[in-house]
């Protein structure tokens, strides 16, 4: 059957979405979790920020060697390897009673973890290069639609079943996306008779390359704005006077207003940044977001905290899309796999020191001051780029040129 690229999308597509909402459907109510299942009911900020964080730190440390097996073994061995590994794990969760063990599987989590970097990767390589930016940002919808969806039916079954039970859900919806990437996922044309490169080849090959590793940075800067907050969104939704039973369902709906946003915004900026290039995309994204933080720190009413959120969705939902366009761009193709895992690398760094620094400024700054800094921090970034931009834009006619 010839391949088609479509097709391919709305399968990678399908998978990520299934796998994003797995995630979303137990994870943002760990500080629950924590507190009413395993008994930690001193320094739950800092708790949370370890169990957050500790995945994503094991995850950005064994990234780089899974993007080298991708490029000499392909991305849809990563998406099944990935795939069935959390899918075990996410039910070993159900059993664990201790909060240490829980540490622990959360490391496997990380170690094991992919599925997202390597569907992104197999879409950047197997589409056409006039059509990659449409389709990364269709494709960055998938995760802003389980995450969505995730945290309502989280909330729900933490609700009514409990936040025990939320993992059996994660364990059976991951289950779906690895069937789908094994009988699915397509790989076109893809060589496996080079040799496999060494990590430290990759990372050398990759420092040479400064506006790849410019754009490296700005992933982590962004990144870490956005995790800083993440595992105290709950606890500050309780902190307005949402009571504890009805907490997690309160602290979903305002998890899935940024989804929302991204599902409405992200395809259109992926369009408008072909046609207006991809740097103006990411500047626009990063300074509305930014702008639409620091706000946040005048509303103490979850509704409207709520509405912020979304409006701040509207702007940061270009962020990633044009970053992972303008990698493509920055990068050789027979590179691209490695690439994108250290990609994966630098937002999994960021999103591992994110909540850990959120947790302990959560522990002594009252957290409506973190919107501020995460604002603050993407503004930043904003400037920064402003500064590299003509680099990158350079580095992407020097690459275009050679194809």
């Amino acid at each position: 059957m010839k391949f088609s690229w479509e097709r391919n999308l709305i399968v990678l597509w399908t998978g990520v979405f299934f796998c994003s909402m797995a995630y979303s459907v137990s994870i943002p109510f760990l500080p629950i979790f924590l507190n009413v299942e395993l008994g930690v009911h001193t320094h739950l900020e800092i708790w949370s920020g370890f169990a957050f964080g500790i995945t994503f730190l094991a995850s950005a440390l064994i990234s780089p060697y899974w993007g080298s097996l991708a490029d000499k073994y392909g991305r849809k061995p990563m998406l099944i390897r990935s795939g069935f590994s959390l899918a075990a794990l996410y039910l070993i969760n159900y059993f664990v009673h201790d909060p240490y063990l829980f540490l622990i599987v959360r490391i496997f989590q990380g170690l094991l973890a992919g599925f997202v970097p390597a569907a992104i990767a197999l879409v950047a390589t197997n589409t056409p290069e006039e059509k990659t930016g449409y389709a990364l940002g269709v494709m960055s919808t998938a995760g802003a639609t389980g995450s969505i969806i995730g945290p309502l039916i989280g909330g729900v079954v933490s609700h009514y079943y409990g936040n025990r039970e939320a993992f059996i859900f994660s364990s059976l919806i991951v289950l779906i996306s690895a069937l789908i990437a094994t009988f699915f996922a397509k790989e076109q044309n893809f060589n496996r008779s080079a040799a496999r490169s060494h990590v430290s080849d990759d990372l050398k090959q990759a420092a040479a390359n400064r506006p790849f590793m410019a754009l490296l940075f700005m992933v982590g800067i962004s990144t870490f704005s956005v995790m800083i907050l993440e595992p105290l969104i709950t606890v500050y939704v309780l902190q307005m006077g949402v009571s504890t039973k009805s907490a997690s369902l309160s602290s979903g709906i305002i998890f899935s207003a940024v989804g929302i946003a991204t599902v409405l915004m992200a395809p259109r900026w992926g369009k408008w940044g072909g046609r207006i290039g991809y740097g103006k995309v990411l500047y626009i994204g990063l300074l509305g977001g930014g702008i639409g933080n620091i706000l946040q720190f005048f509303i103490t009413n979850y509704i409207g905290f709520g509405i912020l959120r979304f409006v701040y969705g509207l702007f940061f939902a270009g962020v990633y899309p044009a970053i992972n366009a303008m990698i493509v761009q920055a990068t050789d193709k027979g590179f691209r796999g490695r690439a994108f895992s250290l990609n994966q690398s630098a937002s999994q760094i960021a999103t591992m020191a994110g909540p850990i620094v959120g947790g302990l400024l959560g522990a002594w700054l009252p957290i409506r001051w973190l919107f501020v800094i995460n604002g603050g921090a993407l503004i930043l970034c904003a400037v920064l780029y402003k500064t590299r931009s003509a680099a990158v834009e350079a580095r992407g006619s020097v690459v275009q040129a050679r194809r």
